[in-house]
């Protein structure tokens, strides 16, 4: 069934408050964001809903979420946002290639850090215009997320409606000082690394399955846990124990030896 819609009762207008409030899930930091009042948000976005006939966003856990309408019409109330902010720039005789605006970013503390920053001073540096926000913290995609514009994360993928790309392959290994192995000896299988006591993520607290460290070492004893790996690389540096870290921060830990064990973990490429 298709609803019958009027395009001259919808005001294009009213679609910049939907795409502000998809983009922070909260009213007052849309109302921030526009320049009004929180009111004045919930009012113009029952006037779109009502002018579309469809209810559009709904209360969340932590905030309001899309509805399935509202996903299916944000895209197009974000390119209305993105129309009047080049129409601004055009006014104001800026480049037509210009990147403007707001992107919200989303990786884990450690690839957004070291690989994801560099990357993005780059593009900045040739769109001056463009304001970028960078949220850390290993997550997994939700296919309700709407509180991003670029997700880099870690693990297999849920349905979603998002676009995605895979990037690479995120392999770990274990770590150890030449120290460490001289006074507690080099494990050289799974089963004798269960004897040592390992720096990793709160394994309760992890929300990505691929870093379930009990996946791939059952009964491992974890000596010091965090939730941010600049902790946990600090802590091997002082506790000089054994660590289980992203082979892409080799380079953060270069007095540390690579252990080769035999069988490694399956699931790791």
């Amino acid at each position: 069934m298709v609803l019958e819609v009027d395009p001259r009762d919808v005001h294009a207008d009213d679609l910049r408050y939907l795409a502000a409030l998809a983009d922070t899930g909260r009213l007052v930091a849309a109302a921030r964001a526009l320049g009004v009042d929180h009111a004045t948000v919930s009012r113009r976005l029952r006037a779109l809903e009502k002018a579309l006939g469809a209810r559009l966003v709904g209360r969340g856990h932590d905030g309001w979420d899309l509805t399935e309408a509202g996903r299916a019409v944000v895209e197009h109330a974000r390119a209305v946002q993105a129309a009047v902010e080049r129409a601004t720039l055009a006014a104001a005789g800026a480049r037509a290639d210009a990147i403007v605006g707001t992107v919200r970013i989303t990786a884990a503390d450690g690839f957004g850090t070291r690989f994801a920053v560099p990357a993005l001073a780059r593009v900045r540096a040739k769109h001056a215009d463009l304001s970028v926000e960078l949220v850390t913290g290993a997550r997994q995609l939700g296919l309700r997320d709407s509180s991003f514009d670029l997700a880099l994360t870690v693990g297999a993928l849920p349905s979603t409606r998002l676009f995605t790309e895979r990037l690479c392959d995120y392999d770990f290994a274990f770590y150890a000082s030449r120290a460490y192995l001289d006074e507690h000896g080099d494990p050289a299988s799974l089963h004798e690394l269960r004897s040592h006591r390992l720096v990793f993520f709160v394994d309760s607290l992890q929300r990505v399955r691929e870093l379930d460290l009990n996946t791939y070492l059952p009964d491992a004893t974890v000596g010091f846990s965090s939730t941010n790996i600049f902790a946990l690389v600090e802590a091997h540096d002082e506790a000089r124990e054994l660590h289980y870290s992203p082979s892409s921060w080799r380079k953060q830990l270069p007095i540390f030896d690579e252990l080769r064990l035999k069988p490694l973990p399956r699931g790791w490429s």
